[in-house]
């Protein structure tokens, strides 16, 4: 039997939702875009700012590493926590709270203090955003069914790259004319009037509380909103709600998307804490040359992100198994980065490295999307926002990693150290696309859970 042979194609006209409902699906989904573009901003300050902050303070290579690893010192243990109570408590208020913390944990940095002040503001920036990613993308996906996730949950990693995007050119200004602290003040505003529009917008939507069966047709059978179900139904319910977290977390899936998200997570850290400086001091390009780098870097990620979440939704839609639609296409292209990563040392200086570069840190920012889709697919409702929250948990103990160990290797090796860098970062992508590619099925793991 095939992939092919177990995935039931979509319904010719599946009932569509009501157009306010509609509406207020992407009211929030812009919203939890423009979240996600403030979480990253508030992340890339320190690798925008680098050389100012190091000189600043009289920071060695390996203290600022440090100073940028203590953002990731509570921020795993905090995600699996807020997704816990995500189960529990309405996301809309613990995206709320986030975003006040956020803003809080940047003013006395804004406004003065050394390396005792940087890295207690990062510690609780980091704690108050580890949850940030799954929170956002359980409260937006539940605005929609499953064959129908793929956009709004590529839109969500999206705003990672327009965060960047946007807070490069604007935050590298207000650097370079007024100090970084000025850029920290910045993006803590932006907490504020975030905060001020998801009060009276935000929301979770009428597929918070439903399971998903793992083909697109029942998804789509959803939008009937048919609430008639029989005793049966209601103790499968019951069941999944009752569902210990470890059948989840000892899925194929969950484990084959946590490793691939984890190397994904470790060159988004690689790229916001050090890439600056690899471009600078590693590779020899201007302050100028290295920001139009970054922006291209970027700029071409999130097309591949739309890109893969067209491709997936398409796959979806003709019947395709999700361990194809999601495992393969993710896995591939973590795979390939990897062996541009590998490559990248190697290469003649030129249109080669350039090309190099993007592939590398490019091509393996879609596997968030695909993670975030097919956790949401094989997880029971009423575990979801945990399923997440331990996914995201154990993802981003890269961030926590990957900017000390760079710093060390550059201390040690100078910018011969970046080479080092880039290799390990290589190894870390073809293990990933690998679990990815091997072991992501959700609607199998979805049935396993199920019986």
């Amino acid at each position: 039997m095939t992939d092919i042979d177990v995935a039931p194609a979509v319904p010719a006209g599946p009932p569509k939702a009501p157009s306010r409902t509609r509406r207020r699906a992407w009211t929030v989904t812009v919203l939890l875009v423009v979240f996600m573009m403030i979480n990253f901003a508030d992340k890339s300050v320190l690798g925008l700012a680098a050389e100012e902050i190091r000189q600043d303070l009289g920071l060695s290579a390996s203290a600022f590493g440090l100073a940028s690893s203590a953002f990731f010192l509570l921020f795993s243990v905090s995600g699996a926590a807020v997704g816990l109570l995500a189960d529990r408590v309405r996301p809309k208020w613990l995206l709320l709270i986030m975003a006040v913390l956020w803003s809080v944990s940047q003013a006395p940095l804004a406004v003065g203090g050394g390396l005792a002040v940087l890295i207690a503001s990062r510690v609780l920036l980091g704690a108050a955003e580890g949850p940030a990613y799954p929170v956002a993308q359980q409260t937006t996906l539940s605005w929609f069914p499953n064959h129908r996730r793929n956009l709004p949950g590529a839109l969500i990693v999206l705003g990672i790259t327009l965060g960047v995007l946007v807070a490069a050119p604007v935050l590298t200004w207000l650097i370079t004319h007024h100090g970084w602290r000025s850029a920290v003040a910045a993006v803590a505003l932006a907490g504020v009037v975030w905060t001020l529009l998801w009060i009276p917008f935000g929301g979770e939507g009428p597929y918070a509380a439903m399971s998903d069966s793992g083909s697109p047709a029942e998804a789509a059978s959803d939008d009937r909103m048919d609430t008639s179900r029989g005793t049966g139904a209601e103790t499968a319910r019951e069941a999944q709600a009752q569902m210990p977290y470890r059948r989840i977390l000892a899925t194929r899936t969950w484990i084959g998307v946590t490793t691939g998200y984890f190397s994904t997570y470790w060159v988004i850290a690689f790229a916001l804490v050090w890439l600056p400086s690899y471009l600078q001091d590693g590779l020899g390009y201007s302050s100028a040359t290295s920001t139009q780098l970054l922006m291209l870097f970027w700029g071409l990620s999130g097309i591949l992100v739309l890109a893969q979440a067209a491709l997936t939704g398409w796959m979806l839609r003709r019947g395709i198994a999700s361990r194809r639609a999601r495992g393969w296409v993710g896995g591939g292209l973590l795979l390939t980065s990897g062996v541009s990563c590998l490559a990248l040392p190697a290469a003649p200086a030129g249109a080669v490295t350039v090309v190099l570069l993007i592939a590398a840190f490019g091509l393996a920012g879609a596997m968030g999307s695909i993670a975030a889709t097919a956790i949401m697919e094989l997880a029971p409702a009423h575990r979801r926002g945990g399923a997440l929250g331990f996914m995201n948990a154990v993802v981003t103990t890269a961030g926590l990693i990957a900017p000390t160990l760079i710093g060390s290797l550059v201390d040690t090796h100078g910018p011969g150290g970046y080479q080092y860098a880039v290799l390990i970062t290589g190894g870390l992508l073809l293990v990933g696309g690998t679990a990815a590619v091997t072991l992501i099925d959700p609607a199998r793991d979805a049935r396993l859970l199920s019986g």
